[in-house]
């Protein structure tokens, strides 16, 4: 019996119908993978999808909570099974000094010709091993409809209102917390100086009553400061403008006295298992149009010269995303510590959690 074209089409598909599954699977993993490791909700998910398009490949974003978990994912292997590793500007000299970081120069990622070679500068054995990504600023971020003064200061932050008494949300971090208490004290966020350690440790002593969470914020709608149940909080100030997204009564001030300017670095681990792609992502990222919409959708500071010229004046001339220069020269790069000085910090900032 002959066979005609329709029933033979038939017959394959019933055939292969049930092992779709499997080949489709069997597909994806020969794509080749790229593993990032970064702060959740980091990189505009428009910008992965159109890589993996371009690159046929998969990218698998792996996130970390805070610093101290990113170095304890990191030590665990020895720094393997990562592409690419989001490193602040205090890890950078770290890490090279572990061995894990690869160079990168223009002859890996061509498209570093558009970044600053003043964010490149800016942290210590950054240049050759580590790519800018975004800078920006820790600051006050706040519902106008929920306090009757907006804050200025960190004195607004650190001893609130009455009415404020449990609607007040810090971040998790020593370096942050600690850092903008010494800075609030009039001294460095870098001191090492216990007294004025201490100092710091009894703003926030006096503020704990105040706290709601020492927590890292949300960043959707369930965020407090969206909901309301939190009036003020220490927070990123891109963090702060996308929560804005879903509320238009937060808004965010740097406080003149100054604060924390930090500066986020993507670097290639140097066992890397797949060198060759995390090279290509970086050259793709900083691409002036790719780097501007991944700014647009982040709302931080793109170290990007070209990709700049292509933002909106609204970006450009956003306070809160460049703050004005008076602001900036008050304000501090944290810098690695002495090992005495952090486990002082350390010790005191652990008594304030626990009590």
């Amino acid at each position: 019996m002959t066979m005609n074209f329709r029933s033979l089409i038939t017959l394959l598909v019933t055939l292969l119908l049930p092992l779709w599954p499997v080949l489709s699977q069997a597909g994806e993993s020969a794509k080749p993978e790229l593993v990032i490791l970064n702060w959740a909700d980091y990189i505009d998910p428009d910008l992965i999808s159109a890589f993996e398009r371009k690159h046929h490949a998969k990218v698998r974003v792996i996130n970390f909570e805070d610093d101290d978990n990113r170095d304890q994912l990191l030590l665990a292997t020895e720094g393997a099974g990562y592409d690419i590793v989001l490193v602040n500007e205090t890890h950078v000299g770290l890490y090279r000094s572990h061995g894990w970081l690869a160079e990168v120069g223009d002859a890996e990622v061509p498209n570093l010709k558009h970044v600053d070679n003043a964010w490149m500068d800016k942290a210590k054995d950054a240049k050759g091993y580590a790519v800018p990504y975004f800078w920006g600023t820790l600051g006050i971020a706040y519902r106008r409809d929920l306090v009757k003064k907006a804050p200025e200061h960190w004195s607004d932050l650190f001893l609130p209102a009455p009415d404020l008494r449990g609607h007040i949300a810090m971040l998790s971090s020593q370096r942050e917390i600690l850092g903008m208490a010494l800075k609030a004290a009039g001294h460095s966020v870098n001191s090492t100086e216990h007294g004025e350690i201490d100092e710091a440790m009894k703003i926030l002593v006096a503020q704990k009553p105040f706290v709601r969470a020492y927590q890292q914020a949300l960043l959707n709608e369930k965020s407090e400061l969206v909901t309301g149940e939190v009036s003020m909080r220490m927070m990123f100030n891109g963090d702060a403008l996308l929560l804005r997204k879903f509320n238009s009564n937060i808004d965010y001030v740097v406080p003149p006295e100054g604060a924390a300017v930090w500066v986020d670095y993507m670097t290639v681990m140097a066992n890397a298992p797949n060198p060759k792609l995390a090279f290509a992502f970086l050259d793709f990222i900083n691409d002036p149009a790719n780097a501007a919409k991944n700014a647009a959708y982040l709302n931080f500071a793109t170290p990007n010269v070209a990709a700049a010229k292509l933002m909106p004046s609204e970006y450009l001339k956003n306070p809160s995303i460049f703050p004005h220069p008076d602001t900036l020269a008050n304000s501090e790069l944290f810098a690695p510590l002495p090992p005495r000085a952090l486990s002082y910090r350390n010790t005191q900032f652990a008594h304030l959690l626990q009590n």
